[in-house]
């Protein structure tokens, strides 16, 4: 069977099998097992095992289920409300400032969970409510709280970036450290698209009204912010022990763990059901990714092995006549049409195979590369009429948001997100002078 052969049966079965409504790990582990039984020959059935070890052995990935754990901990003991009221007390005498507020908790919430469903499900419950209560624009706000959440994935200590260095053989830390300055730039551009537009049109955002401020007391900011600032000091301790070399990367997880209990425990949140929760969801999202992660190198490592990756080159560099970029620019444009139908693992899962050793071939930075896949994901996710995160905000906002608003309001921070995209493209250090500083080159 010939490479254009094997990838048309692989990938078609796996496109039927998703549509057919079957869970993401068990359709890519199966159409990877069945195409090694099929098209390996003698010793095919031992590879299944052999990715299985190879998942086992492969010691980072213990910090999944401590970072996932540090994050739920702090979202349902009621510490990341804390961090809104904090926001909410010491900015919203600022025009906009709530919505500023909002966008910092993003940022904050993104650093503890790494999982952008987190962020908009606490943005969305929490934010939102309160923001339109105040009289803000109900489009922008919707708008700030979806942008938002997008940086989940991309700040460290982002659970979708381990997935991508397992199935790219990159290190981890590399991939963390270099989503960091991308990350905090779209959240600049974020602001300060907010901030200049609420100086534009004052109605956007209105301040807290006087009387309102007069009741605030100084011991009441203060006590926020002690509140509010706990969170961060959680994730500054945890980072600063691993950059300093004190603690190993999985190490620092535990360590994140730990203090995200302690913090809980500080502030009077800790209880029976808080840890049951946080426990349950840690083990449905950590047994998630195992399964993944497993399903996506049996599959990687057949398609690999029968040599199928060279139908895609073949393709891309000889049949179109692109240059290099024009086919990193088509490959970043298919995660946009795919994303709309499909969420990130299963999208990482079926193109890793087809792309990573294509961007290798042509002689980018696996690094950059997977902070490009990362942002064009959730560019995806957001993009009309079909992204993912858009009826996920549907279903957890208050009925005055109807759907036309929630595609209106996402329109800026897709262009925003494409220019920070565009950036990197440009600027490749943005991305990679942090890894390249750790590593000391």
């Amino acid at each position: 069977m010939t490479p254009e052969l094997i990838t048309l049966f692989m990938f078609a079965t796996m496109m039927v099998l998703l549509f057919t409504g079957q869970r993401v790990f068990g359709v890519i582990g199966f159409v990877g097992s069945a195409a090694a039984l099929w098209l390996w020959g003698r010793g095919a059935v031992e590879m299944p095992f052999n990715q299985a070890f190879q998942v086992l052995n492969w010691y980072p990935l213990i910090t999944v289920p401590f970072f996932v754990f540090m994050g739920y901990m702090m979202s349902e003991s009621g510490i990341a409300s804390n961090l809104y009221r904090m926001f909410h007390v010491w900015f919203g005498s600022v025009r906009g400032g709530l919505a500023l507020g909002t966008m910092g908790l993003m940022v904050l919430i993104s650093c503890i969970n790494g999982l952008s469903v987190a962020g908009m499900a606490i943005g969305a419950t929490i934010a939102l409510p309160e923001l339109l209560r105040r009289g803000y624009d109900k489009i922008m706000v919707t708008g700030v709280i979806q942008g938002g959440s997008s940086l989940g994935i991309l700040i460290p200590p982002s659970v979708v970036l381990v997935l991508f260095a397992m199935i790219a053989r990159a290190p981890v830390t590399e991939l963390w450290l270099a989503g960091i300055m991308p990350g905090l730039m779209m959240a600049s551009i974020f602001g300060i698209y907010v901030y200049v537009r609420c100086r534009i049109q004052p109605e956007m955002g209105p301040p807290i009204s006087p009387e309102e401020l007069a009741e605030i007391t100084l011991g009441d900011k203060l006590v926020l912010l002690r509140e509010g600032l706990m969170p961060v000091a959680v994730f500054a301790i945890m980072m600063t022990l691993f950059l300093t070399g004190t603690t190993s990367l999985t190490e620092s997880s535990a360590v994140g763990a730990l203090l995200a209990t302690v913090a809980a425990a500080l502030s009077g949140k800790l209880n029976w059901q808080v840890l049951e929760s946080t426990t349950r969801n840690t083990l449905l999202i950590s047994c998630m990714f195992l399964w993944i992660i497993l399903a996506a190198l049996c599959f990687s490592s057949v398609y690999d092995g029968l040599g199928a990756v060279r139908a895609i080159e073949n393709l891309l560099l000889n049949t179109f006549g692109l240059d290099p970029w024009g086919i990193l620019i088509l490959m970043l444009l298919s995660f946009v049409v795919m994303g709309m139908f499909l969420d990130d693992t299963a999208m990482l899962v079926i193109v890793a195979p087809l792309y990573i050793p294509l961007v290798r071939l042509l002689g980018f930075d696996v690094i950059w590369f997977g902070i490009l896949y990362t942002i064009t994901c959730q560019i995806a996710y957001i993009t009309p009429p079909f992204g993912y995160n858009l009826f996920l905000m549907r279903a957890m906002a208050p009925p005055e948001i109807g759907l036309s608003d929630i595609y209106r309001s996402i329109l800026p921070f897709v262009l925003m997100m494409v220019l920070t995209v565009v950036l990197l493209m440009i600027f490749p250090q943005i991305a990679l002078w942090l890894p390249g500083l750790y590593a000391g080159r």
